[in-house]
């Protein structure tokens, strides 16, 4: 499975390269600008080794990809979705993992803004074609945890429309070591996860850390495919 990182020249794009090359994956790292996207890939290779790592620009990372992951600011959200969008196959899966901060807007970096849509993935799934599957997840894993060695320990709540795309991600949070998917429901609920991040950032700069996460207690862990 061909795996493309929008926005993977930043912290969380970069971390879940990171994450998934190192579970042998096909990773190519995408960004608006080539060479650092080929900067990134010669970097990860180097941490990770392996022949299946590679960085392009935005458009041409995604061609052929069967999951496509947005981590791009929610200012630069739309007009990524766009420009990506004739270079999706059909059938590509979209994960969505963009936060409307309010930083978008010169706000706090505490809050969110509203979105049209509903939320940044209900956004992007309007903006793309039928036949594309949009799934709103990892948008509360601390990227400084996935940048380095230490084990997570944190949920990732996935909502989505799609039964088989629900099920792909699942796969995917579970090859991450320390992470446990769970199935939030229909996309429109991704406003709710979205707005959890602003949370987070706020607990991370009274705490003087850079690690929280979120973990739901009382759940059963889901089961793993073992195919």
């Amino acid at each position: 499975m061909k795996i493309a990182i929008v926005g993977g020249t930043g912290s969380e794009g970069y971390g879940l390269a990171l994450r998934w090359a190192r579970s042998g994956e096909h990773v190519v790292i995408g960004s608006r600008d080539e060479q650092r996207a080929l900067a990134a890939a010669e970097k990860l290779q180097k941490e990770v080794g392996g022949s299946q790592i590679s960085g392009a620009e935005n458009q041409q990372a995604v061609a052929g990809a069967d999951v496509v992951v947005l981590t791009v600011p929610f200012q630069a959200h739309a007009a990524t979705v766009r420009h990506i969008k004739p270079a999706l196959k059909p059938g590509a899966i979209v994960i969505d993992a963009t936060v409307p901060l309010a930083t978008a807007v010169g706000g706090k970096v505490t809050q969110t803004i509203g979105v049209w849509d509903g939320s940044a993935a209900q956004q992007a799934q309007n903006l793309l074609p039928a036949g594309i599957a949009v799934v709103a997840a990892f948008q509360n894993v601390s990227a400084d945890l996935l940048n380095d060695d230490r084990t997570l320990e944190c949920d990732v709540i996935i909502c989505t429309d799609d039964t088989n795309a629900r099920q792909v991600v699942t796969d995917l949070v579970h090859k991450i070591p320390g992470l446990r998917a769970l199935d939030g429901g229909a996309l429109e609920n991704a406003h709710i996860v979205e707005q959890i991040t602003a949370l987070l950032i706020t607990l991370n700069i009274r705490h003087k850390s850079h690690s929280a996460g979120l973990r739901i207690t009382g759940l059963d862990e889901p089961s793993r495919r073992t195919s």
